[in-house]
């Protein structure tokens, strides 16, 4: 699905996913993250129409990579946090084409904190120890996902994007205890790659597991 900028002749690619948990979202505003081969980064935002009292949807070009665009994420998060006019319920959401369903799909992502620094360095020195058990989540690419953890003894599995989801529930419907699951991302993803992550992990059902707000963009 192709979004075009009102006025301007620019085309913005959706990123594609099959499964959303939400499709319809009102009171809302947008910002655009444009592929542009013309600028020396290849991106370019567009955030004049987003009011701080509204529901924001993000509109990023799939074919951007992640350390084009989390920067920008992160300025517009820290915009609406400091804004006077927020709205304590206002939240901030990813557009995407749900193929399955023919018609918009939204990933929301108000409480993500994304860090340009290894997991491991934050935690050590924010001393944030959880109460379960912490699994890493590494995203190479689509075909080398690395998922590390220790459970009586360490644990390293291997998988790719089509075997993530049936991978994390065979390991983790084996433990009754505690887990949370820390989320790396290859600063060279394409968003595209990021989303379809993102998109599998909501499909998660597992009771003992929680996913972070605190996700990691490594080189």
């Amino acid at each position: 699905m192709f979004i075009i900028s009102c006025g301007k002749d620019k085309v913005l690619q959706l990123p594609e996913i099959s499964y959303s948990e939400i499709s319809e979202i009102n009171d809302v505003s947008a910002a655009y993250l444009f592929y542009d081969e013309t600028k020396t980064d290849s991106v370019e935002l567009n955030r004049k129409n987003l009011i701080s009292s509204t529901n924001w949807l993000i509109n990023v070009d799939k074919r951007l990579r992640i350390k084009q665009v989390i920067p920008h994420i992160k300025f517009l998060q820290e915009k609406k946090r400091n804004s006077s006019h927020k709205k304590e319920n206002s939240k901030n959401y990813f557009t995407c084409n749900n193929t399955s369903k023919k018609n918009l799909g939204f990933i929301e992502f108000t409480a993500i904190d994304y860090h340009e620094e290894p997991a491991g360095d934050f935690f050590s020195e924010t001393k944030n120890i959880p109460k379960g058990t912490r699994f890493s989540i590494v995203f190479y690419s689509p075909e080398k996902i690395e998922i590390t953890g220790f459970i009586e003894e360490l644990i390293t599995k291997t998988t790719n994007q089509s075997k993530l989801t049936k991978t994390l529930s065979n390991l983790f419907n084996q433990h009754n205890i505690q887990i949370e699951i820390i989320l790396n991302f290859h600063q060279n993803l394409s968003f595209q790659d990021y989303i379809s992550f993102k998109s599998l992990l909501l499909k998660l059902d597992l009771e003992n597991v929680t996913i972070s707000n605190h996700e990691f963009i490594f080189n």
